[in-house]
This record gives structure tokens, sequence and C-alpha cells, in this order.
């Protein structure tokens, strides 16, 4: 399937590809590429490819889906210079938790009205240094956090973060930050008290969450907290963050941008006039715009079966399965140039990776034809978590990226801060 037929499955409203078939047509249509083919001359395996036009075009679906909202990519997702130049070309705003953030992003030129400081606990230090650079929006869910702000310049604005159980999240976030509406109450009180602005409310309904309803759910009773809240304590807010959460389809369909935004844009766009809405993406606009090449390091035929041992693992670029049990499809690449699949060769396997930990397993049952050393594999949806999550355990390096321009005559490969152009051959 050619590249223009993949893209015409993927916006039909109801995919005539299943998931499956739409990952593998993908993913033959990558390593197909001269770019791909180059990066995996360049650096063997593992390597990580990086289509920066598919953060672009992430972006732009959801600019169309709620096009009142101000988007803040959350460079914690994925921090490569190739994902924040597509997104800072784009207008896109950015949201940081960290002062190692914030210097990417200053470093890169962008202005400091496009960053928000998201981390509800921070160093003093930490709080300096961001105002210092110009930002201006912070989020706090605790007495302590608002008192470190007094002091602070005038047009500084606070946002309280709420708590929201969502069970369906992969990771429910409100088990570490947040405050209930009753607590919210009391903060907004202490910050008027201290000569501290809350703008407004802060919140993530969860990581991961493929629960549609709970985004409109969230907002709609964050806007009516909104609303007793300035009754009641005389008070005007002006700002609403909707958080982040969009979930990407890793081994099963997800909720499509479109079908949150269906729910969504009811409850927020009658209050868009007088609210600043913004919103915290991350993983929906990286998560498909990477994949991960490795190689068979070795075979096993034990007592539950055959086992591939590839070259990365959980500790590296496949840490979003141990940190988020999250499952990327895992596809041999034999089978991405057969054209149609046969399976009667097949056999049920187990990945595991490279290190010493018992652990380090990757996946269980998976099907795959008969691979000797040196085969290569390729897992799709990558982007999210994956390279900044990665450890160095057992020495292992960090997996290079590589940054993938397919109309190009050069694939621009990036390992770590160094950039290199490479020739295509």
């Amino acid at each position: 399937m050619t590249a223009h037929a993949v893209e015409a499955a993927l916006r039909a409203p109801h995919p005539a590809l299943s998931l499956d078939e739409r990952r593998r047509a993908e993913a033959s249509t990558l390593l197909a590429s001269v770019a791909a083919r180059a990066a995996i001359a360049l650096h063997g395996t593992p390597v990580l490819l990086l289509e920066p036009d598919r953060v672009r075009r992430q972006y732009a679906r959801l600019r169309r889906a709620l096009p009142f909202v101000g988007f803040h990519y959350a460079v914690k997702a994925l921090a490569h210079d190739a994902v924040l130049g597509v997104l800072d070309d784009e207008g896109c705003g950015f949201d940081v938790a960290t002062g190692e953030e914030l210097g990417m992003l200053t470093r890169r030129g962008v202005a400091a009205d496009r960053i928000i400081h998201t981390h509800p606990i921070k160093k003093p230090a930490e709080i300096a240094e961001a105002l210092a650079a110009g930002v201006r929006t912070f989020v706090v869910d605790n007495d302590v956090e608002i008192d470190k702000f007094r002091g602070a310049p005038r047009d500084t604005r606070l946002l309280v973060r709420l708590a929201y159980r969502s069970p369906h999240a992969k990771s429910d976030l409100s088990s570490k930050f947040g405050v209930g509406p009753f607590e919210a109450a009391r903060l907004v009180e202490h910050a008027v008290a201290a000569g501290v602005r809350v703008a407004g409310f802060s919140y993530h309904v969860g990581s991961q969450l493929d629960d549609p309803a709970r985004f409109a759910a969230a907002a709609a009773e964050t806007l009516e907290l909104m609303a007793i809240l300035e009754r009641r304590l005389t008070v005007r807010f002006d700002t609403l963050d909707i958080g982040g959460g969009l979930p990407a389809s890793y081994d099963s369909e997800a909720a499509e941008i479109e079908e949150v935004a269906a729910l969504l844009r009811p409850v927020l766009e009658p209050h868009a006039r007088r609210l600043r809405i913004i919103a915290e993406p991350g993983r929906v606009l990286v998560a498909d715009a990477v994949s991960l090449v490795t190689s068979v390091v070795g075979t096993a035929e034990r007592d539950d079966g055959r086992w591939y041992y590839v070259d990365d693992g959980l500790y590296g670029s496949y840490s979003n399965v141990l940190t988020e049990d999250v499952h990327p499809l895992v596809f041999a690449v034999r089978d991405l140039h057969a054209g149609t699949r046969d399976t009667g060769d097949h056999r049920w396997a187990t990945l595991g990776g490279p290190t010493c930990d018992s652990s380090d397993v990757i996946a269980r049952d998976v099907l795959l034809p008969e691979l000797c050393v040196g085969d290569l594999l390729v897992s799709p949806t990558m982007g999210a978590y994956t390279t900044v999550t990665a450890t160095r355990f057992n020495g292992r390096p960090l997996t290079p990226v590589a940054t993938m321009d397919r109309a190009a005559t050069t694939a621009e490969v990036a390992v770590t801060s160094d950039v290199r152009r490479v020739p295509i051959v």
C-alpha cells in the first residue's frame, strides 16, 4: 500500500483498515524510504526513526478539532529538538515541568508567553529561574507552593490543580497531585490573602485515557466549580487548563482526537469568549511519529516455547511497557516486505530485552516467523515516554534517534545533542 493510500485510510471516518493493517502499512512505507535505510545503515540497531511531519499533522488535527483551545505541548513526552522545532514553527505553545525543559525552549528563542510551567511542586530556585525567563503561568496545589510566589511579579498567574479520579487511565495522576473542590476553595482564599493571583484551574484526567466522556465530565465539573467560587468569593477567573491525556493506539484502537473533541466542544465552546482555554497534549502529538527498529541477537527454545532476544528492551526504548503498561505492536520486517502476510509458518514467541535482568521481557505471545540472529523487527507508536524514560542499565548506550525527511536527499540523524548530516546512498 502506498503512503497516500495509508493516509486516505487514516482520514476515513471509519478506517477501512484494522489497526494491525494500518500499522503494518505505515511501517512498510517508512522502512522502504531512503532516509530510513540510510539511518539503519549508519547506526545499525537499535535505532528510533522520527518523522516530524507526523507531529505537524497531529497538531493540525488538534487545531481543527478544538480551534478555540491554546495548545501547549508537554515537552516531557518527547524532548527532541526536531519535535520542538516543528511545533515552534507551527505556533504551538509549550508545557514544561523542569528548568532543563525550559532551557531547551529558551535556547531555541521560544517566547516566554508561549510557555507554561505545570509541575505542582517546584524548588524556589526553579520558580525564580522561570520568572527570570519571563514565564508567568504556573500550577500549584497546596499552601506551601502558593507562598513561594509571594512577591512575584504582579502579572504572575497561578492555576490551582484539581484532582479527578479516572480509573480507565493508564496512569491516574490524581493519586499524586491535585485537590478536591473544598480544598480548592480554601487555596483560592489563601492566595487572595497572600496577595497572589489565582487565574483559574488546571486538571489532568489521567495519562492514556481511552474514555471520551471523562474528558467532557471533568471540563463540566471544573466550569461549575469556577462559577460557584466566583460567586462565593467575589473573584473572577479567566483561565481553564484542561490538561492532556488524549490516548494513542498501541495494540488496540483508542479514541481518536475527533471523538474526544465531539464531546468536549459543546461543553467548552460557550465559555471560549470569556475564558482562555488551554491544554497540554503530549502523547497524542508524538506517539505515532516514532518507530523503533531492533534486531535479533539471540534465540532459544525454552519450556514455554520460542524466545527471541533483541537489542532494545524495558530499560531502554521499551520503558513505556514497564512504566505505563502500554504494549506497542512488534512486526518482523521480513513480513512487511513479503506483501500478503502468510502466517502458516509463524510461531508464538516471547521477546526478551538485551539486559541481564530477567524482568526485561518486552512481550509474550507475539506471532512471528522463524527468525535468525540479525533479522530485523519494528515497533510503531514509540514516540511517547520512550527515549525520555530510557536508562543506561548495564552500561548500554541510549538508542539513537534518526530524523526522517523523506523528501530530502539526506537523513538528519540526531544522537543526544549531536546532529550530523548523513548522505543517502
